[in-house]
């Protein structure tokens, strides 16, 4: 099953809106999960995530700022049964 969350062009602003958003879910999602764990392995791996959750935000956000015009963003989720 695929879920197409994104697709389309959007403004500077409303891609950055839009991605960071995006990100700041995600990386709820990891410390809440890392509030109930008790293993040092699964947090230190969800802590990991998070900071390259981060840096990956503040590198979209680089670019953004350095060009000008709309951006054309496409991400959808692909659900397969493991």
């Amino acid at each position: 099953m695929k879920i197409q969350l994104i697709e389309g062009s959007f403004s500077q602003q409303e891609a950055l809106e839009l991605l960071t958003q995006l990100v700041h879910v995600k990386i709820r999602f990891h410390e809440q999960k890392i509030e109930h764990s008790d293993l040092e392995e699964d947090i230190k791996m969800r802590e990991k995530r998070i900071k390259q959750l981060q840096q990956d935000l503040y590198e979209v956000r680089q670019l953004l700022n350095q060009k000008a015009g709309r951006f054309n963003i496409n991400a959808g989720i692909t659900i397969n049964n493991t």
